[in-house]
């Protein structure tokens, strides 16, 4: 991943809204959850909610699929792996017993 790709990702999840639905996703994993289940759960109004999921998805860390009539997001697992190995790369100076960037490939 490129320095800029990193930046717009953490540009993306600077905002408080923004972060708790990412960690939301996360922790739905690959079933996802659809848009008005986000917003209920973090009692954020929807037209708000859409706005930001637009974001996330714009730098690639969130994903939608329509379902009949509701659209399902995704966190992109392999981008946030990718940003994260990223951003540990050269953790400590390559000490691999305080911080290992390949547990997060």
């Amino acid at each position: 991943m490129k320095d800029k790709n990193a930046v717009k990702i953490m540009g993306a999840l600077a905002q408080t809204t923004r972060l708790r639905v990412f960690r939301l996703l996360m922790m739905s994993g690959k079933k996802g959850m659809a848009a008005g289940k986000i917003a209920k759960t973090l009692d954020v109004p929807q037209s708000t909610l859409s706005s930001h999921l637009k974001v996330m998805e714009s730098v690639g860390i969130l994903s939608s699929e329509r379902q009949e009539r509701k659209i399902v997001y995704r966190a992109e697992i392999k981008k946030v792996r990718s940003f994260v190995s990223h951003i540990v790369n050269d953790c400590c100076d390559g000490h691999k017993d305080i911080c290992n960037p390949s547990l997060f490939k």
